[in-house]
């Protein structure tokens, strides 16, 4: 294991549940949550202003398969917006933020009074009441309007690599036609980002784009900010993200959480060296057994040729070495 994974730096660890809530879940940081979603949606998508929405139907418990955090947000102009950042691998992952996604553009139906309560107080800026909203909302719409949807959009940052997807940091999905590619539905995108595979050094790092993903991988380890991260919103996370400023309640679940995300490594680790042992281990069997049996076909074979000059018929020799009749021929006249 890598010394570095397990150093305490200036910086709060991105990948544990508490370190992510610093940096992009609070309304602090929302200006910085709204960069970093701009830049992963250039040419797709601007966000002018965003609100965090209520997360308790929205995400799991995080002792669970290794569930960091999850934010749930509603844009300006009406997209809704998952962000989760997943520590570690476990089983029907795909699976899981299919489901995630599901229940968000469900519960655009489900629940449209408050889907529209929440845009218009977004649009206004201030919370209504319930008598505000009744004597604003417009008269009863047609069937089919009741399931105009707005666009989900669902963003997984991966502390791992995900068999099921393609060996790359980046893999966006949509729903098509498989035959053309043309999108079917544009109300329901995913992103996944697989940090294994971003491997750019900061000097290769030419787009804001590419400078959040290496501060993101790699700011725990730094106990400051490169002079090479000059653009302000590195200043406005250097800000958020020092440990040093953090309020004691935020402290003392940061130091927890980081023990359990090194624990975890440090299980995670052991058990990969073991497997490799193991595997080492089985290989060297493998390899004497095969090599023993090698050995003692050669031996059968220098025999039945030595028999074979002492004038011994083929019936003879079978019978002294093991070999098949067949064999025997094979091998004395070869």
């Amino acid at each position: 294991m890598d010394n570095m994974d397990l150093t305490c730096g200036h910086f709060v660890n991105p990948f544990t549940d508490i370190g992510f809530k610093i940096i992009f879940g609070q309304p602090a940081s929302k200006e910085l949550l709204i960069t970093l979603l701009n830049e992963l949606l250039a040419g797709e998508h601007r966000i002018e202003n965003l609100i965090f929405l209520d997360k308790e139907n929205h995400s799991d418990s995080m002792a669970d398969a290794g569930i960091i955090y999850d934010l749930y947000c509603l844009t300006d102009t009406g997209e809704y917006i998952i962000v989760e950042m997943q520590n570690r691998f476990h089983s029907s992952f795909l699976d899981r933020t299919l489901f995630y996604m599901c229940r968000a553009i469900g519960r655009q139906v489900e629940n449209l009074r408050e889907k529209r309560r929440k845009e218009r107080e977004l649009q206004t800026g201030k919370p209504e009441t319930e008598e505000d909203f009744l004597l604003s909302e417009p008269m009863q719409e047609n069937y089919g309007s009741r399931y105009k949807l707005s666009t989900v959009y669902g963003i997984f940052l991966m502390n791992f690599r995900e068999p099921g997807l393609e060996e790359k940091f980046r893999t966006d999905t949509v729903i098509a036609d498989r035959e053309s590619g043309k999108v079917v539905n544009p109300h329901f995108r995913q992103i996944f980002l697989q940090f294994p595979y971003f491997t750019k050094e900061l000097k290769d790092c030419e787009t804001l784009y590419d400078k959040l993903i290496y501060t993101l991988k790699n700011m725990q380890h730094w106990n400051r900010m490169p002079d090479a991260l000059k653009e302000q919103v590195f200043s406005r996370l250097e800000e958020l993200a020092a440990v040093a400023n953090l309020s004691l309640e935020d402290r003392i679940a940061y130091d927890k959480a980081l023990d359990c995300y090194r624990v975890s490594r440090i299980v995670e680790e052991d058990a990969r060296e073991a497997g490799w042992k193991k595997g080492l281990a089985e290989g060297r069997a493998e390899g004497r057994a095969e090599g023993l049996a090698e050995g003692q076909a050669k031996e059968k074979v220098a025999i039945a040729r030595n028999l074979k000059s002492l004038g011994l018929s083929t019936a003879q020799i079978a019978q002294a070495t093991g070999l098949t009749e067949e064999e025997v021929e094979s091998t004395v006249n070869n």
